[in-house]
C-alpha cells in the first residue's frame, strides 16, 4: 500500500474554498498542503511549503529556481491552464520534475471574455457606465462588429474559438499562426501573415503563448489603422507596454484591453489607468465552468503521473 504523500495545491480557486479536485487528491490517499488562502504565495511561503511534496497542483504564480531547487522529493507540477511561463523550466528538467498542462481547459472562458472586451471597446461600454454612475450623460459614438474585420493571432484552441463567436455575429476572420490548424477553414475565414493581419484588422486578439518577445512591438503598431484596437488576455510579455501608450495617446489605438500582467495586481499602472484602456483582474479562464474543468484535469494528471512513479 502507498504510503501517504503530500501535494501542495496553490491556485487561489483551489484555496479560498473546498473543491472537488482536492477531494480528489485526499481520497487517493495523499495529504493535501494549501497555500495561503484566496491569494498567490510569495517564494519564502513556497520554500516552506513545498519541501517534502510529492506533487504540486500549480496556479500562476511564480516557480522559480530556488523554490525547485528546495523542493527535494517533487515529481510533478500540474497547472490548472496551459500556461508555463510561470515556471523555470530549465530547473525543472535539470530536477526531474515533470510539468503538466490541461489545454483547453478554459478556452471558452478565455474565449467569450475576448469576445465580451472587443464589444466593451468598439462601444465604450465602461466609459458609459463610469458617466452614469457619476452622474453625468456622457455618450461616445461607437463601430459596428458587423463586417469589420478581427485579427486573431494564435490560433489553438481559444483563437480558433475567437474565430467561430465573430464568424456568428458577423465579422470576417483573419488568423495567423506558425502552425496553422489542418482543417480549419469556416466560412468568412483565412489565414494571413501577421503583418497583413495587423494591416487589414480592425480589431487585433492576441491568443499566442509566450515567444520570448513582444509579437506587437513599436514596428507591429505602425502597420494597424488608425484608430484599431487591441486586445491581450494571452500574456503580458506579448506587447510592448510603452508603444502601446504612445499608440493610444497617438490616436493610433482607439482602445486596448487587457487581462494579462507581469504582476498580479499590477506595479505599472500606466497601461491600466489609461482612459483608453479596458483593463480586468485576470478573470478570463475564471468562469465556474472553466475553474471546475481545469482543476480536475489537472489533479487526474497529478494522479496519473504519481501513480505512474508508484508502480513504476
Amino acid at each position: 500500500m502507498r504510503e501517504p504523500g503530500r501535494i501542495l495545491v496553490t491556485p487561489r480557486s483551489l484555496t479560498r474554498e473546498p473543491h472537488p479536485a482536492v477531494d480528489l487528491l485526499r481520497e487517493a490517499g495523499y495529504e493535501v498542503v494549501s497555500a495561503p488562502a484566496g491569494r498567490q504565495p510569495s517564494e519564502e511561503e513556497l520554500l516552506d511549503l513545498l519541501p517534502g511534496c510529492v506533487g504540486y497542483l500549480a496556479g500562476v504564480e511564480p516557480i522559480t529556481a530556488r523554490v525547485l531547487a528546495a523542493a527535494e522529493g517533487l515529481l510533478a507540477i500540474s497547472r490548472n491552464g496551459v500556461g508555463t511561463d510561470n515556471i523555470d523550466r530549465e530547473a525543472a528538467e535539470v530536477a526531474g520534475i515533470r510539468i503538466l498542462t490541461t489545454p483547453g481547459a478554459n478556452a471558452e472562458g478565455v474565449a467569450e471574455l475576448a469576445l465580451g472586451l472587443i464589444l466593451a471597446l468598439v462601444r465604450s461600454i465602461p466609459a458609459g457606465d463610469r458617466a452614469i454612475k457619476d452622474g453625468e450623460w456622457s455618450r461616445r459614438i461607437g463601430a459596428e462588429l458587423q463586417g469589420a474585420t478581427l485579427g486573431v493571432v494564435g490560433c489553438g484552441n481559444i483563437g480558433r474559438r475567437v474565430a467561430l463567436m465573430a464568424l456568428g455575429i458577423g465579422m470576417h476572420v483573419l488568423g495567423y499562426d506558425p502552425v496553422p490548424a489542418d482543417g480549419f477553414q469556416p466560412a468568412g475565414f483565412e489565414w494571413a501573415e501577421l503583418d497583413e493581419l495587423l494591416e487589414r484588422s480592425l480589431v487585433v486578439t492576441l491568443h499566442s503563448p509566450a515567444v520570448g518577445r513582444p509579437i506587437v512591438d513599436a514596428a507591429a503598431l505602425t502597420r494597424m489603422q488608425t484608430g484599431s484596437y487591441l486586445v491581450n488576455t494571452a500574456r503580458s510579455s506579448l506587447v510592448e507596454t510603452g508603444a502601446v501608450l504612445e499608440a493610444l495617446d497617438g490616436g493610433r489605438l482607439a482602445g486596448y484591453a487587457v487581462d494579462a500582467y507581469d504582476e498580479e495586481p499590477p506595479v505599472d499602472r500606466r497601461l491600466v489607468e489609461h482612459v483608453g484602456v479596458v483593463a480586468t483582474p485576470h478573470v478570463g479562464g475564471y468562469t465556474t465552468e472553466s475553474v471546475s474543468r481545469a482543476a480536475l484535469e489537472a489533479a487526474r494528471n497529478l494522479l496519473s503521473v504519481l501513480q505512474e512513479e508508484h508502480d513504476g
